[in-house]
C-alpha cells in the first residue's frame, strides 16, 4: 500500500520551508507555547507538531480534509460550529424535556442534571456534523458529556436520541451517565493524539489532545520526525534519511475507528496492526443479524471482513478518497471500476466481470433506485434515528432468509408493502430458483442464537472451511462451545492452531466456555501468540481459572501474557464492565483484596450496571460470607428495582439465608420483570414448591407451550416433575410432548408421554 504523502511533494519552495519552520511546534519540550486557539484540552505531546505544520506543506491535501466530515468531527461552540437553534427554543417528548439558548454569545442547555435538579450547562464543544450535530457539556471532574437531545441537520429540528422512557440521573443511560461520556466513548476517534488521562484515585480526567478535531496526525501519525526529515532534505537533499517519518496509511487505520472494538492500549498508534491495538466484536447475535448482516451499530470492519471483496484484497481506498472521506465516483461507476465485462489484472485470481450494471441483471429500469448496486448490496441500516449507514458485507438478496429468520433484505426495504414470498418468486422468475441454495451462514447461526445443539455441526464446517472469513470462522467456534464446551474443546485446539489471528482470537474467548481443566490445554500456547488481541483473550480466560496451578509450565507465559493484560485494564481504567471483569480474573488467582476493590471501583463508575453488583455480591458469597453477599444485592437492588437479575441474584441469596418467604418474593418479581427467562420461571417455580406451594408452583408454567417464555428441557422438566406430583395428567401431557419435539428419539421421553397419554385415555 503507497503513502498518501509521497516524500517528493513534501518541499517545494524555500519560501515554502520558511513557512515550515515558522509554524513547526517544539516536540517534547515547552520552551515556546504554540499559536493554539482557546482550547484549554489542547496540550503540546510529544512526537506531535501543530497541525497547521502539515497544511503549510501540504496546502492540496489540507484543502481537500477541510472538506469531509473528519475535519469537523469536533469543534469549540462559537457562532460558526453550531448548527442548532438556541433561540430560547424548548424542547419536550417522552419525559425528556430541555431549553436551548444563548447567553452573552455563549450556548446553554437548561435540563435535568446529574442529580435530578434542573440546572443551565454550557455548551463546550459542538459533536460531529450531519446528519446530526450533538453538544458537549462539562458536568465536572473533567468529565464531557454528550446531550442525548441532538440537532437534525436536514429537517432542521431538535430530536431525543433515546428509546422508551426517560432513564434516571444517575443511571448509565441518562445524558450523565457513562454511556454518554465523550471521555469514555467517544475521545479515540473524534480528535488528534487524544489522551484519555483518567485518574481512578479520585475518579477524575484530565484529557487533552493534540487538535480539537480529527487532523493529518489522526492517521499519519505524529509528524515531529517528518518535520524533521523535512528540514534536513530543504538543507541538504542527498543526506536526508530514505524514511519520511511518517506511518503507513492503510485499511488498519481506518479500521481503528471504523470497527466495533475495545482498545487493548491507551492511546491509538497509527501504523500498527490492527489486533495489536484492538480486540474487535466477534458475530454476536446482539450486533449482527444471522446472515451476517448489521444489527447493532458496528460500523464497517466487521461487516467488510466477511466479504469476498476483503478476501480478494480491496481496500478502503479503493472505493473512498482518502482526505475527502467521499466516495471517489457516484452511482453504478465505483462497482464497475471492477465489476465490468473485462476484469482489471490485478483481480485476475478473483474474477469480478461480468454485465452488471445492466437491465438484464437488474430487472430495474436503468437509472431507477433499484437498479443502483449499492441499494440491493449494501442496504441500509438507520442508527441514532436520523444517521443511515450502508452495510458492507455485500449481500445478495435473500427474501427467502428473511422470512425464516427476520433478517433484512433490499427487496422488501424499498417494497415495503410486498412480502418476502412476493420477492422469492420474482427472484425465481428471473433467475431461477439456484439462488435458493446459495451457501449461507444464516442457517447455522440462527439456530445457534436459538440454543439448537445441531447447529454445531454446521458451525465446524465453518470452522474447518479455509474459504471461509476468518471472523465467521472465529464467531462459529464460540458460538459452538457456548452450545456444548465439553462436546467442542477438541474444535477449540484446532481453531487455536489457526493461521488466521481472529480465528485464534475467536478460541481463546470462547475457551471460557470450557471447563477449567480443559482450558490450559486448548488455548495454552495462546499465551505467547504474536497478536496482543489472542494473547489478552487468553490471559483473560487461563487468568478467571479457578487454581493457577493448572497452569504448570505455562505459567512463566502466563505471567508475561499478564502485562498484555494490565496494559489493556489500564487502558479502560474508567469502563465499569473492564474492571468489573478484572476483578473476576484478580479472584480467580487468589488476590481477593484487589478483587474486592475492582468490584468496588466497577460499582463507582457506574452505579447502575448489575452485573459488577452482581459480581461483588457473589465474590462475597464465593468467599463463605453469605450474609454479606445477601446485604451486597438488598443494596443493589433498593438502587435498582427494576433490574430483574439483581431481583433474582438476591433470592438466590436468601434462599441460602433459608428467608423462603422473602425469597420467592424476589424471585417472582424477577420473573415479572423479565417473563421469558426460562430460568427465572423454574427456580421461582422449584422455590414455590419447596415450601408447599405446588400449585402455585404448576400454575407458573400456564403460558408456557403457548409462546409467553423461552422453552428449555429443563423448564419442561420441572413442569413435568411437578404435574406429576399433582396428578394433573392432561396438563402434564402437553410439556411431556413438547420436550419430545426438543429432544427427538429419547426413549425415556418417549415411554413418559405414552404413559401419560395412556392415564388421559382412561381418567386416572
Amino acid at each position: 500500500m503507497k503513502r498518501f504523502v509521497h516524500a517528493a511533494t513534501v518541499i517545494r519552495t524555500a519560501l515554502l520551508f520558511g513557512a515550515l519552520l515558522a509554524y513547526a511546534a517544539p516536540v517534547g519540550g515547552a520552551e515556546t507555547a504554540p499559536p493554539y486557539a482557546a482550547d484549554q484540552l489542547i496540550a503540546p505531546q510529544k512526537g506531535f507538531v501543530d497541525e497547521k505544520t502539515c497544511t503549510s506543506c501540504h496546502a492540496e491535501q489540507a484543502a481537500a480534509f477541510a472538506k469531509s466530515h473528519h475535519a469537523k468531527a469536533m469543534a469549540l461552540a462559537d457562532d460558526k460550529s453550531v448548527r442548532a437553534d438556541f433561540n430560547s427554543v424548548r424542547f419536550e417528548r417522552d419525559g425528556v424535556a430541555a431549553e436551548f439558548f444563548r447567553r452573552n454569545g455563549r450556548f446553554f442547555i437548561r435540563t435535568e442534571g446529574p442529580g435530578g435538579k434542573q440546572a443551565d450547562f454550557e455548551v463546550k464543544y459542538t459533536f460531529a456534523y450531519e446528519p446530526l450535530q450533538q453538544y458537549l457539556v462539562d458536568i465536572g471532574h473533567g468529565r464531557l458529556q454528550a446531550f442525548d437531545i441532538a440537532w437534525d441537520t436536514q429537517k432542521q429540528e431538535w430530536f431525543w436520541l433515546g428509546e422508551g422512557s426517560a432513564a434516571k440521573p444517575g443511571s448509565t443511560f441518562h445524558w450523565t451517565g457513562p454511556f454518554y461520556r465523550w471521555n469514555r466513548t467517544c475521545i479515540d476517534c473524534h480528535s488528534t493524539g487524544p489522551q484519555t488521562n483518567f485518574e481512578p484515585q479520585t475518579n477524575k480526567y484530565q484529557s487533552s489532545y493534540v487538535a480539537t478535531s480529527i487532523g493529518c496526525q489522526s492517521c499519519h501519525g505524529g509528524g515531529a520526525k517528518h518535520v524533521e526529515w523535512a528540514r534536513a532534505k530543504a538543507a541538504n537533499a542527498s543526506a536526508a534519511a530514505a524514511d519520511p517519518g511518517l506511518a503507513e496509511v492503510d485499511a488498519n487505520t481506518c479500521f481503528a475507528c471504523h470497527a466495533r472494538r475495545t482498545r487493548l492500549v491507551d492511546g491509538y498508534r497509527p501504523g500498527s496492526a490492527f489486533l495489536d491495538q484492538f480486540s474487535p466484536a466477534l458475530l454476536r447475535s446482539d450486533l449482527y443479524f444471522p446472515d451476517g448482516q448489521i444489527l447493532d451499530e458496528v460500523f464497517e470492519y466487521g461487516s467488510f471482513q466477511q466479504s469476498k471483496m476483503a478476501k480478494a484484497g480491496v481496500t478502503c481506498f479503493d472505493c473512498h478518497r482518502a482526505h475527502e472521506g467521499t466516495v471517489k465516483t457516484e452511482g453504478n461507476a465505483l462497482c464497475t471500476q471492477c465489476h465490468a465485462e473485462t476484469a482489471p489484472e490485478r483481480f485476475a485470481g478473483n474474477n469480478p466481470s461480468g454485465a452488471f450494471d445492466t437491465p438484464a441483471h437488474t430487472h430495474h429500469p436503468q437509472g431507477s433506485s433499484g437498479a443502483f448496486c449499492a441499494n440491493c448490496h449494501m442496504p441500509e441500516r438507520t442508527y441514532m434515528k436520523v444517521d443511515p449507514r450502508r452495510d458492507h458485507s455485500f449481500v445478495i438478496p435473500r427474501p427467502d432468509l428473511s422470512a425464516l429468520y427476520g433478517t433484512p433484505n433490499a427487496c422488501i426495504s424499498c417494497h415495503a408493502s410486498q412480502t418476502n414470498a412476493w420477492a422469492s418468486e420474482h427472484l425465481d422468475g428471473w433467475y431461477g430458483k439456484a439462488w435458493r441454495e446459495r451457501p449461507s451462514i444464516a442457517h447455522a447461526f440462527a439456530r445457534a442464537a436459538q440454543n439448537d445443539v445441531a447447529a454445531i455441526e454446521s458451525l465446524r464446517r465453518f470452522l474447518t472451511d479455509r474459504e471461509q472469513p476468518g471472523i465467521i470462522r472465529g464467531s462459529a467456534i464460540g458460538e459452538m462451545t457456548r452450545l456444548d464446551g465439553a462436546a467442542t474443546a477438541a474444535d477449540v485446539r484446532v481453531a487455536a492452531g489457526d493461521p488466521d489471528p481472529l480465528v485464534r482470537m475467536g478460541a481463546a474467548e470462547a475457551a471460557a466456555n470450557l471447563s477449567a481443566d480443559l482450558r490450559l490445554d486448548a488455548i495454552g500456547g495462546l499465551l505467547t501468540d504474536e497478536t496482543r488481541a489472542v494473547r489478552v483473550a487468553a490471559a483473560r480466560v487461563l487468568g478467571a481459572t479457578p487454581s493457577l496451578d493448572v497452569l504448570g509450565a505455562q505459567r512463566r507465559a502466563f505471567d508475561a501474557a499478564l502485562g498484555d493484560l494490565s496494559a489493556y485494564v489500564e487502558a479502560n481504567a474508567d469502563v465499569a464492565e473492564t474492571q468489573s471483569s478484572y476483578g473476576s480474573l484478580l479472584f480467580g488467582q487468589g488476590r481477593t483484596d484487589e478483587a474486592e476493590k475492582a468490584f468496588r471501583q466497577a460499582i463507582v463508575l457506574d452505579p447502575t450496571l448489575s452485573g459488577a453488583h452482581i459480581n461483588l455480591a457473589e465474590f462475597y458469597r464465593a468467599s463463605g460470607d453469605n450474609e454479606r453477599s445477601e446485604q451486597t444485592y438488598a443494596e443493589a437492588v433498593a438502587a435498582n428495582p427494576d433490574r430483574a437479575d439483581l431481583r433474582y441474584g438476591h433470592g438466590l441469596s436468601l434462599v441460602r439465608l433459608k428467608a423462603m418467604p422473602d425469597a420467592i418474593e424476589e424471585l417472582t418479581a424477577a420473573l415479572r420483570l423479565d417473563p421469558a427467562n426460562s430460568r427465572y420461571r423454574t427456580t421461582a417455580a422449584i422455590a414455590l414448591d419447596s415450601v408447599g406451594r405446588t400449585d402455585d408452583a404448576f400454575a407458573l408454567f400456564g403460558p408456557t407451550t403457548a409462546g409467553g417464555a423461552t422453552v428449555d428441557a429443563t423448564l419442561l422438566g420441572t413442569a413435568i416433575q411437578l404435574g406429576l406430583k399433582l396428578g394433573r395428567y392432561a396438563d402434564t401431557l402437553r410439556f411431556a410432548e413438547a420436550l419430545a419435539r426438543l429432544q427427538p428419539n429419547d426413549p425415556q421421553i418417549e415411554e413418559l408421554v405414552r404413559q401419560l397419554q395412556d392415564a388421559v385415555q382412561h381418567g386416572r
